[in-house]
């Protein structure tokens, strides 16, 4: 038999042994190699953020530790903020994971720029509310997988165009309806949907109120802020610093308490907190069928009625931002870190084969993780978009001070004037409805 000598003067059976020490060798678990969790670069979901605000940095924060994510690209108009967002995240990974030998995060001026990078896989959308819907159906058709703040949308016309987009490219979107991955809020719908209010009558909701007209004075526009394009789909208005202000400012941008740009405390907090009535409504493809503004009258608070006979009303009931749940049996209130139970629902369990809704405890992870497996995350884009109608149509119906009859179905009212509400006009190029 023959040796089978090869060019190198080595036999067959030689290489062979050879090869199997080299295995060996070479065969290491990836996560020894890397340390304790340890992701390799290509199993990580690369992060493109669009918006470098205060909202951004907070959501920034919530992403930087997640090992199955890395942030890899900013856009901004304001050339201070996405410069100060670009150095927060270097300065991160080169302090807490220098093993992966970090390289500079990518700053841009335009957001399609990072739509259009083939090596982004997802994009955080942290903009204010009136470019949600515009940049949310682009980059859907860029195929890139989307975590977008709330409220979802500006204006119900868009809210559904986002839905399409995302359904047409079967992406994964997840709404920041974050109270949907804290614990009290999971619990307080689990009660209701339980039973253990009787049967539940009323809801109060506990937020600000509808946007007013823009009156802030013009002042002369910040160094480095592009504000034609910060304006994007809508008219000019003047620049004042409320509207976009500098980093380091401890001031919560004003956009959002003025109509065209935000919904006021209405979609700002309304979208955290009616989110969590149609949560335990079970209304995520769905809503009310009427909505009563106050008259002075009988009507004291801007009052939704839903097909099932449940009045949800916006009222102020002596807790901010909170939520109050009133059955038959039981009421609740429930708010940020702190639920209020009667003593007999102070230490009840659900147990298993009772009703539970989707669990999550990380709500940025939940859509990484619903990433990989292509599946729907705890808040969907129909249920971001069913949440901000509801705070929208409310918006309407304070504007018209009308009655208004609603149909979740086909999302029109019974009523004209309501009905030219539901989308708004938007400099030319931006259309996508």
């Amino acid at each position: 038999m023959e040796n089978n000598i090869n060019d190198s003067g080595i036999t067959r059976k030689q290489f062979i042994q050879k090869a199997a020490v080299l295995s060996a060798f070479f065969i290491v678990p990836r996560h020894v190699l890397g340390g304790t969790g340890f992701v390799p670069p290509s199993d990580k979901i690369t992060l493109g953020f669009i918006g470098a605000g205060r909202q951004s940095l907070t959501l920034q924060k919530n992403f930087l530790p997640l090992t199955n994510a890395q942030i890899v690209a900013v856009s901004d108009v304001y050339e201070a903020k996405v410069n100060n967002f670009a150095n927060l995240v270097s300065t991160y990974y080169a302090q807490n994971k220098p093993e992966q030998k970090y390289a500079s995060i990518k700053t841009y001026h335009n957001y399609k720029d990072i739509l259009s990078r083939k090596d982004i896989d997802a994009v955080v959308i942290a903009t204010p509310d009136h470019w949600h819907a515009v940049i949310g159906v682009q980059a859907a058709n860029a195929g890139k997988d989307i975590y977008c703040e709330k409220p979802l949308s500006l204006t119900v016309a868009e809210g559904r165009a986002m839905v399409k987009a995302v359904r047409k490219n079967k992406r994964v979107f997840q709404t920041g309806s974050m109270q949907r991955s804290w614990p009290e809020f999971r619990q307080a719908a689990e009660l209701v949907r339980n039973g253990y209010l009787g049967e539940l009558k009323e809801i109060k909701v506990s937020v600000g109120g509808p946007p007013v007209d823009f009156n802030l004075p013009q002042e002369p526009v910040a160094t480095g802020l592009d504000w034609n394009t910060w304006l994007g789909p809508n008219e000019y208005i003047v620049f004042n610093h409320e509207l976009n202000p500098a980093v380091g400012v401890d001031l919560w941008a004003r956009w959002r308490d003025f109509k065209g740009f935000g919904g006021g405390g209405m979609t700002d907090w309304g979208a955290h907190m009616f989110d969590i009535a149609q949560w335990a409504l079970d209304m995520d493809e769905s809503g009310p069928g009427q909505v009563i503004p106050p008259d002075g009258k009988e009507n004291a608070f801007l009052t939704y009625i839903y097909g099932n006979g449940v009045k949800m009303y916006h009222e102020n009931f002596g807790k901010q931002n909170a939520m109050r749940f009133i059955g038959t049996e039981a009421t609740i209130d429930v708010q940020r870190h702190k639920i209020t139970l009667p003593p007999a629902l102070q230490n009840k369990q659900i147990s298993e084969n009772e009703k539970h809704v989707y669990l999550s405890t990380n709500h940025y992870d939940d859509w990484l993780t619903a990433i990989k497996k292509r599946s729907k995350p705890i808040c969907d884009v129909e249920t971001g978009h069913r949440t901000a109608t509801v705070c929208n149509i409310g918006n309407i119906a304070y504007e018209l001070k009308k009655p208004l009859k609603w149909d979740p179905k086909t999302e029109k009212f019974n009523d004209a004037d309501a009905n030219q509400l539901l989308s708004r006009k938007m400099r030319s190029g931006f259309n996508i409805l």
